[in-house]
């Protein structure tokens, strides 16, 4: 990923853009978490709403686009969660921000190896985009497993039956907060427009970032019992000051204010503060973070390309050099951290250590 330089007067006037300063005239500066919702979600010029986003013709490429071997450690934690929970049938399977349903793909084809799982399953896909959603019913197309779209989570879809579910790059693209220190006092930082009419930060200062738009987790966790999920997300495991708000448009990173509605943008995830919301939900548990090093280092990633290099060896050089991108420990391996939650009564989920929040805990 390359970085582009920040010109201010290279500023793109996007039809979102355009939408946002007339707002911010009528009604005042907006919160950057009210900007980043915006470009994201907005129902004409949101960037969620219609881009494909992700793959080389994208701004961005996931977890499950570089390795196969992603996606199918994955379907065995769901099967070996599943075998966890007493083997109910049926189960939900819910992917929140599915992509390009590569995953879900690798995964099911993985889980064949338990045809019982398959049997019992019920895959449901939450996701906005609908030019991703065409792309995954393509990608899904010869799955066997009942399939279902939406585009909110609601617990009336999950209604009667455990719940697993996976969040792969889903919490990045939560807006939290952003509060800027200023006269000794933390308020809201806002977007305001410029003497030329430009998008622009209204204050400077130290930047701190407060995550609190959780509620589709809750409802998630709330809707079923037994449930157990798996979220995986670049991020920092201890709360710290700092701005981490960025955008991505055509594989290159520039600033957040650039390219309204035309760049991707997300923020690091603050586990410290997850952590302490799962924690706090009642009947729930969690388990680590760690980091993705870690987590599919435990899930057996090199052994399981061992045997997938072993079987295509005109294939070996890539497969080794996905999985070495995905483990690299200075780059997606010690960035991303893996974090499991579950019911209480269910043992520690597969490949994460058990978060203890209490002071004073080891």
């Amino acid at each position: 990923m390359t970085a582009r330089a920040y010109d201010p007067a290279a500023r793109r006037q996007t039809p979102l853009a355009l939408k946002l300063a007339a707002r911010i005239r009528r009604d005042g500066p907006m919160p950057v978490a009210d900007y980043v919702r915006a470009c994201l979600h907005d129902p004409v010029h949101g960037y969620y709403r219609s881009r494909p986003a992700i793959g080389a013709a994208g701004d961005f490429i996931t977890a499950p686009e570089i390795s196969q071997v992603f996606g199918e450690l994955i379907g065995l934690w769901c099967v070996v969660a599943w075998q966890q929970m007493g083997t109910p049938r049926p189960v939900h399977l819910v992917e929140l921000g599915p992509g390009r349903g590569t995953l879900m793909r690798d995964a099911l084809r993985a889980a064949r190896v338990v045809p019982a799982f398959l049997d019992a399953v019920k895959v449901m896909l939450v996701e906005t985009n609908a030019t991703l959603r065409l792309i995954q019913q393509a990608t899904l197309a010869a799955s066997t497993v009942p399939l279902g779209w939406r585009s909110v989570l609601g617990p009336a879809g999950l209604a009667g039956a455990p719940v697993l579910f996976i969040a792969n790059e889903y919490l990045d693209v939560l807006a939290p907060s952003q509060l800027v220190l200023q006269g000794g006092a933390w308020t809201q930082r806002l977007v305001t427009l410029d003497a030329a009419g430009h998008l622009a930060f209204a204050d400077l200062g130290e930047v701190r970032e407060r995550w609190t738009d959780w509620g589709a987790l809750r409802e998630l966790l709330t809707s079923a019992e037994p449930v157990a999920g798996l979220m995986i997300d670049y991020g920092h495991e201890r709360s710290a000051p700092g701005d981490t708000l960025q955008a991505v448009r055509d594989h290159a990173y520039e600033h957040p204010l650039t390219s309204p509605g035309e760049a991707d943008l997300t923020c690091q995830v603050d586990f410290e503060q997850l952590g302490a919301f799962l924690v706090g939900l009642p009947g729930i548990a969690v388990d680590g973070p760690v980091t993705q090093t870690e987590f599919l280092g435990r899930l057996g990633i090199l052994e399981r390309a061992s045997l997938l290099m072993a079987a295509n060896p005109r294939q070996a050089a890539a497969i080794e050099a996905g999985v070495a991108r995905l483990m690299a420990p200075n780059g997606m391996g010690g960035r991303f951290k893996a974090i499991g939650v579950r019911s209480a009564p269910l043992p520690p989920l597969p490949g994460l250590a058990r978060v203890d929040t209490r002071a004073g805990a080891p």
